[in-house]
């Protein structure tokens, strides 16, 4: 039968549904049937509960069922032989007036846009590159050294120094009032490494043990802490305890404790920098592909279906919810998280899905096979054993289309990259890394 789409606004559409009651009925009468050899009631043998009991305790229920069912199909039916594609779920809503013996109902929906993609050689993108250094893998090394470092207490002539690890009693008041978490026993940090505020930090350096001192301090206005951020507290500092710090030496021994297969600094060395290689061409990679992703939606036209941002949306509350579940957060799952925090967000996903997916398909850009399995192997070489990582990719559905999802957007900055306007940076190792 023809199909009237009515265009409603932009991507709106509605379409007429029209069912026979007696269709609705029989159907009803027909599933009604089928639960009361199964039902149980008070007084009745299973399978001998009369119909009219079925019908009154569970008539209302199975009319709903079929009446989402039958409409549901109906609309299936009319929006294929429309040949639309229909973005997210219709709303429904019966009409009054139908003709006898019938049952109307509006379906109002929208549809997937056209995606117009403008000329690429006018998208303009910034990509960036690093080289790592024999700075960047002294550093890394140093790091290394400092997960294996073993420490010794400081003589009681010496002050506290960097790097030291010093355990205090300490106690803040503000206007001479104690405030809550202001106050420890035995409590210890590392000097110099970021583990407390700045003026903490450089108050205890140069106590001795068994010295105190009172300072002031002044809380960040952005500090984690609301009920202190921005106000200023006095601390009592005791020095209970100082260690010196003793890192391994850059030695064979040192290599062979990191599974260095032969055993040597250079070995080190060359699996440090093989390592951070590694690092740097994911963060490269990804860091690229965001540049890219922003220059692809400057130059493509088209209207988002607000039904697929009201589903992303709901997506990121959910996955909100989940990471507070995570914490310990009570009642996570209710927690109420407004819609307009992620709605913004949401409408740049849905944007830029439709996008890829166009230029996708255009394109032939889809994930092939053997760059599926190169991908894998790459990311695999980071891990012990490799080749379990590898079989464990691939022995899972839902794995392996996050992978083919990482390597369509690959080929899709690669596909941009050879068609804009690029222009190469440098960026330093530290500056990447932070990001």
């Amino acid at each position: 039968m023809a199909v009237t789409v009515e265009t409603l606004e932009k991507l709106e559409r509605r379409i007429t549904l029209t069912l026979a009651a007696d269709t609705i009925n029989n159907e009803v009468q027909s599933r009604l049937k089928r639960l009361s050899r199964t039902v149980k009631a008070d007084g009745f043998r299973p399978g001998k509960v009369p119909m009219s009991v079925v019908a009154q305790r569970y008539g209302y229920s199975v009319q709903y069922e079929v009446m989402n069912d039958k409409v549901g199909q109906a609309f299936q039916q009319a929006a294929n032989e429309a040949k639309l594609r229909v973005a997210g779920a219709p709303r429904i809503t019966e009409k009054d007036g139908a003709p006898e013996g019938q049952i109307t109902f509006d379906a109002t929906f929208e549809v997937y846009p056209e995606v117009k993609i403008g000329d690429l050689a006018t998208a303009e993108v910034e990509k960036i590159g690093t080289e790592v250094s024999d700075a960047a893998i002294d550093k890394t090394i140093d790091i290394l050294r400092k997960q294996r470092r073993t420490f010794a207490q400081r003589p009681a002539a010496e002050g506290a120094q960097e790097s030291d690890r010093i355990t205090i009693d300490f106690e803040g008041k503000i206007d001479g009032v104690p405030f809550e978490g202001g106050k420890a026993e035995n409590f210890q940090f590392l000097i110099g490494e970021g583990q407390m505020l700045e003026t903490f930090d450089k108050a205890v350096r140069g106590m001795k043990a068994g010295e105190s001192k009172t300072f002031p301090l002044a809380f960040p206005a952005d500090y984690h802490g609301k009920d202190v951020a921005g106000k200023e507290a006095d601390f009592l500092v005791t020095v209970k305890k100082i260690e010196a710090q003793n890192l391994p030496e850059v030695n064979e021994a040192f290599a062979k404790s990191l599974g260095i297969q032969d055993g040597t600094v250079e070995g080190l060395r060359a699996d440090v920098k093989k390592n951070l290689e590694r690092e740097v061409k994911f963060r490269v990679l990804a860091r690229n592909k965001g540049a890219v992703m922003d220059a692809l939606v400057k130059v493509a036209e088209l209207d988002v279906p607000n039904a697929l941002v009201a589903q992303e949306t709901e997506r990121m509350i959910a996955d909100a919810r989940a990471d507070l579940k995570k914490r310990g957060i009570k009642d996570a799952e209710n927690a109420p998280i407004p819609a307009e925090i992620f709605k913004p967000q949401a409408e740049k996903r849905v944007r830029l899905g439709l996008v890829v997916a166009e230029l996708v398909r255009a394109n032939n850009l889809n994930a092939k096979p053997e760059q599926l399995q190169a991908h894998i192997e790459e990311m695999a070489q980071s891990y012990e054993k490799p080749a379990e990582v590898v079989r464990w990719y691939l022995s899972d559905r839902q794995r392996m289309a996050e992978v083919e999802a990482v390597v369509i957007e690959n080929n899709v900055a690669e596909f941009v990259l050879s068609k804009a306007k690029v222009t190469d940076k440098t960026v330093a190792f530290d500056e990447l890394m932070a990001g």
